[in-house]
């Protein structure tokens, strides 16, 4: 399977599969948002989405340890995270900017400025402001309070810039061969990821119960929740992945020159940590 300078992977069958499983998952979804009914094909497709990563990645794990990859193959993962995280960087581009064109140009509109400020004659005792308390449609009710940026959402921030601190010392212990000092503070960042997830959880346990920032609450709390929600879906996602590198480290998976599935989880969780400071800043503080 290996020869010459490139890795050429048998035949799979995880391709096929798993655009399946997001076929059926996505049009579960679909039906759940458009006709209320659907939820079992939207649960039956992320069973099989989770169910083929599984296997996928437990094939590529075998093959990496079966010492099938080469310099190449190396580069051809790297290519392949760095183009994964620049998707990403353009998924939140897109919820950011989308942000900023509400706060900066559509609701000003609405209160007779700008080019566009012949909007105000739909609602002619809008006034615009931010965070947008009080929707132009009356049949619309706005949020009652918006969270303090320095409690909850603070607390969060520290939690996540010390995850980064904590996943860069267990990285660069683990290139020194120093496999304790990775196994602890590798154990320390997925526990950081679980702070920031229940912390998450509260946060929007108080919006809806006593803030009333919901994602009816008009623009301000769609922007909200798909903003602080996709991140948080991120961390979910990104605290599973390092949970997997820190069972393998204990399996004695890994060496200080060959880890590339350990830095790629680090690449990903640095970038998680990015968007929340951005997400701070522009959600919470201004």
């Amino acid at each position: 399977m290996s020869g010459g300078s490139y890795y050429v992977p048998a035949s799979s069958k995880w391709p096929i599969l798993a655009s399946l499983a997001l076929g059926v998952m996505m049009t579960g979804t679909g039906m759940v948002l458009v006709h209320g009914r659907g939820t079992p094909m939207m649960a039956a497709g992320l069973v099989g989405v989770l169910a083929v990563m599984t296997l996928w990645f437990r094939d590529v794990i075998r093959e990496s340890r079966r010492g099938l990859y080469d310099a190449q193959m190396d580069r051809s993962f790297r290519w392949g995270m760095g183009w994964f995280i620049f998707s990403e960087v353009m998924f939140f581009a897109a919820f950011f900017g989308t942000l900023f064109y509400v706060r900066n140009f559509a609701i000003p509109w609405l209160d007779g400025e700008g080019a566009k400020g012949v909007a105000a004659l739909l609602w002619p005792d809008f006034t615009a402001s931010w965070p947008l308390m009080n929707p132009p449609d009356s049949s619309i009710a706005g949020p009652v309070e918006t969270f303090s940026p320095w409690q909850l959402p603070l607390v969060n921030t520290l939690i996540l810039v010390s995850s980064s601190i904590t996943l860069t010392v267990a990285h660069e212990g683990l290139k020194e061969g120093y496999r304790s000092t990775t196994r602890n503070w590798l154990a320390c960042t997925v526990l950081l990821g679980l702070c920031f997830i229940t912390i998450q959880g509260v946060e929007y346990y108080e919006a809806y119960t006593h803030y009333g920032i919901t994602l009816q609450a008009g623009i301000y709390g769609a922007t909200f929740f798909i903003l602080t929600g996709f991140h948080g879906l991120h961390v979910i996602i990104g605290t599973i992945i390092l949970a997997v590198m820190l069972g393998r480290v204990l399996r004695g998976h890994f060496a200080a020159g060959d880890h590339f599935g350990f830095e790629a989880a680090a690449w990903y969780w640095h970038f998680v940590d990015a968007v929340w400071i951005g997400l701070f800043l522009f959600v919470y503080v201004f």
